[in-house]
C-alpha cells in the first residue's frame, strides 16, 4: 500500500452525522472538492450520514502534494475510511470519482470481505472500458478550453487568471490519474450498483454507462438524465431522489438481515 497522509480527519468532511445511520460516502469528480456534496446533506433523507473524501491539493488540502494515479490515491482512502466502516455504508462518485469509488470497493470486498451497501456511479463509463485520452497533456489553452466546455468549474474561476493558475495544477494532476488509469480485472462486485449518465454526455455514453453490469453479481440499473457530463447540476433533484429511494430499500434489506 502507498505511504501518504492517511489521517481520517483530514479525507473526510462529515457534512451530517448521524449516529447509526447509512453513511453515503461521496466522492468528487478530476478537479472538484469535498464541499461540492455540502448541498446534498440537506436534501437527502435524515438518517443517512453525509461524508465527502478531500483529495489532497485542494481547498484546505492545497498544501499538500497531489496524487497522480488512481491505485494510490485508492489505497489511501481505503486506509482514511476503514475506522468508518463499522456502521452500513454506500458509495456515490461523480466521473473519476465514480472510478475511484469503485477501486475502493473492490479494496474493501477483496481486504475486508463486505463491500458497501450500494455503489453509485455516475458520468463515466465502465472500469473496463477505455479510451485513449491524453488531456493532462496538452497546452494550457487546450486544457481550459476543455474545462470551459465540460462545466463543472466556476466560471469565475475561468475568468480569474490568479485564481486559474492556482488549480491548474491540481486539475491536471486529477486528469493525469484518471487518463492513465487501467482497470486491473479485479471480480465483480457483491453489492447493487446504479449507473446514471446524462444523455449528451461526451464522456461517457449510454452503451459505457450501462456496461457497469459487468461489474456486479447483484443487481443493476441504470438512469438516464437529460444534460452532458454536468448533468447532476440540473438534475440534482432527480439524482438524489433515486438515491435517497435506494438507500431506503437498502436500510430495510439491513433491517431484515
Amino acid at each position: 500500500m502507498a505511504v501518504g497522509n492517511t489521517d481520517s480527519d483530514s479525507w473526510i468532511r462529515v457534512y451530517r452525522q448521524v449516529p447509526e445511520g447509512l453513511r453515503l460516502f461521496c466522492f468528487p469528480h478530476a478537479g472538484g472538492a469535498a464541499s461540492y456534496f455540502y448541498p446534498w446533506s440537506k436534501s437527502l433523507p435524515g438518517d443517512v450520514e453525509v461524508l465527502a473524501l478531500q483529495y489532497p491539493g485542494r481547498q484546505d488540502r492545497g498544501g499538500e502534494p497531489c496524487v497522480r494515479t488512481i491505485p494510490e490515491l485508492a489505497d489511501q482512502i481505503h486506509a482514511a475510511i476503514r475506522p468508518r466502516l463499522a456502521e452500513p455504508f454506500a458509495f456515490f462518485g461523480h466521473s473519476m470519482g465514480a472510478i475511484l469509488a469503485f477501486e475502493v470497493a473492490c479494496r474493501i470486498a477483496r481486504e475486508e470481505g463486505a463491500g458497501p451497501a450500494h455503489l453509485f456511479v455516475s458520468g463515466r463509463r465502465a472500469p473496463s472500458l477505455t479510451r485513449h485520452e491524453e488531456l493532462h497533456r496538452a497546452s494550457t489553452a487546450a486544457f481550459i478550453a476543455e474545462m470551459r466546455a465540460l462545466g463543472g468549474t466556476d466560471p469565475r474561476i475561468l475568468a480569474d487568471e490568479e485564481l486559474l493558475n492556482l488549480v491548474l495544477p491540481t486539475i491536471r494532476a486529477d486528469y493525469t490519474a484518471i487518463e492513465t488509469y487501467r482497470f486491473d480485472s479485479a471480480p465483480p462486485l457483491s453489492c447493487d450498483i446504479t449507473a446514471m449518465v446524462g444523455d449528451s454526455d461526451p464522456k461517457a455514453s449510454v452503451d459505457e454507462a450501462e456496461a457497469w453490469s459487468q461489474h456486479t453479481l447483484g443487481r443493476f440499473d441504470l438512469r438516464i438524465f437529460p444534460g452532458d457530463h454536468f448533468y447532476l447540476e440540473d438534475c440534482r433533484a432527480g439524482v438524489l431522489d433515486v438515491i435517497s429511494s435506494v438507500l431506503s430499500g437498502a436500510r430495510q434489506d439491513a433491517g431484515r438481515a
